[in-house]
């Protein structure tokens, strides 16, 4: 991942400075121009597009829930496709006068630049899946990510145990520049260490890029050749790229941990390559997101369970999900994924074994 230069960083704040006041003008706070809540505009700012998750989910469920909230409203949806920098350019959202920014960051220390200039602007600031320590935004949503840290940690130690495995764990981290990958590395950390199996070694994955996770592995696999008994990966994409390093190095392929329960990662604890991933419903976030951005927008303050980093927050308690309970979790009624875009014919065959139909 880019780090953002300080130039860089300076241009996008002096860029922020010279915009007119664009924050919309609240229904129930005159304080700023722009019009009332009715017809606010909200941005989504998204940081990369190699988990398929925001095209596919994030953004459509968050549009959705808000102009079921409020059909006058707008919702400005950008990606920055793992480009800091690119996401500094939230400027442009608020010279068309968006009253709320909803930002998942890629770089948490650099996006607080953009929570302290849209507020010096009247524009509120929610901080979406990954937290901005640098700054207090006005509210921080999302799954508890040191507790799926911790949860796919364990669910690994334990099946080690239970096993009678013989080894040590590799840790894949998430980028180094993701708050959240920070926490979800803490509670990793909060299982593994205590569990009496040997930590060989462990990265941080630079912008979560499954081909560095995958290069990384595959030197590990030749280093502790016979060693590796799992490996604890912070969510799908690492996860399938540490599978793909040891089918590639052409041995076994241990246990191995994920996190998102995207569609590849359901099919590959299916087949028996994957041990576990973690099920956060991405709809309970988004529509959360924009129930929060609708009552900011309308001059009030959301309510959360918990304070993180300075900032009231709103965080959800994840499930971890195997072969055991993926039928009932992510296929089941309520379940995230469909059956048939699982179970191709590909994957027929292991599908039935588990009785998925």
């Amino acid at each position: 991942m880019q780090k953002l230069s300080l130039r860089t960083a300076a241009a996008a704040a002096a860029a922020l400075a010279v915009l007119a006041p664009a924050a919309a003008c609240s229904s129930k706070s005159p304080a700023s121009g722009g019009g009332d809540a009715k017809n606010a505009k909200v941005a989504f700012l998204m940081p990369d597009i190699a988990s398929t998750r925001y095209e596919l989910y994030d953004a459509p469920l968050f549009k959705a829930k808000m102009k079921q909230l409020c059909s006058g409203c707008s919702v400005l949806y950008q990606n920055a496709g793992a480009d800091a920098s690119k996401q500094q350019q939230a400027s442009s959202v608020l010279a068309q006068g968006v009253k709320v920014i909803v930002i998942d960051p890629v770089d948490s220390a650099a996006a607080a630049s953009i929570v302290r200039m849209a507020q010096s602007r009247d524009v509120k600031v929610i901080a979406y899946d990954r937290p901005i320590p640098k700054a207090k935004a006005d509210y921080y949503v999302s799954f508890d990510n040191e507790k799926i840290g911790a949860m796919i940690g364990k669910s690994l130690v334990d099946h080690l145990k239970e096993t009678k495995a013989d080894g040590g764990i590799l840790e894949v981290n998430g980028s180094p520049t993701d708050a959240a990958a920070n926490l979800i590395k803490k509670g990793i950390h909060s299982s593994v260490d205590p569990s009496g199996f040997k930590l060989l070694a462990e990265y941080d994955t630079p912008g979560w890029e499954p081909a560095k996770a995958q290069q990384w592995v595959s030197g590990q696999i030749s280093k502790f050749r016979g060693q590796i008994a799992g490996v604890v990966a912070a969510n799908d994409g690492t996860g399938g790229a540490s599978v793909a390093a040891f089918k590639a190095a052409g041995v076994d392929v241990p246990p191995v941990t994920g996190n998102d329960a995207e569609l590849a990662a359901a099919q590959r604890i299916i087949a028996g390559d994957q041990y576990n991933t973690i099920s956060k419903p991405i709809k309970i976030v988004a529509e959360a997101a924009a129930n929060a951005a609708h009552e900011l927008a309308q001059g009030e303050a959301p309510k959360g369970n918990a304070t993180l980093f300075g900032t009231p927050s709103e965080l959800f308690t994840p499930t971890v999900v195997t072969k055991d309970n993926i039928g009932k979790v992510l296929l089941g009624p309520d379940g995230a994924l469909k059956t048939d875009k699982v179970c191709t014919s590909e994957y027929a065959s292991a599908c039935a074994k588990l009785g998925l139909k």
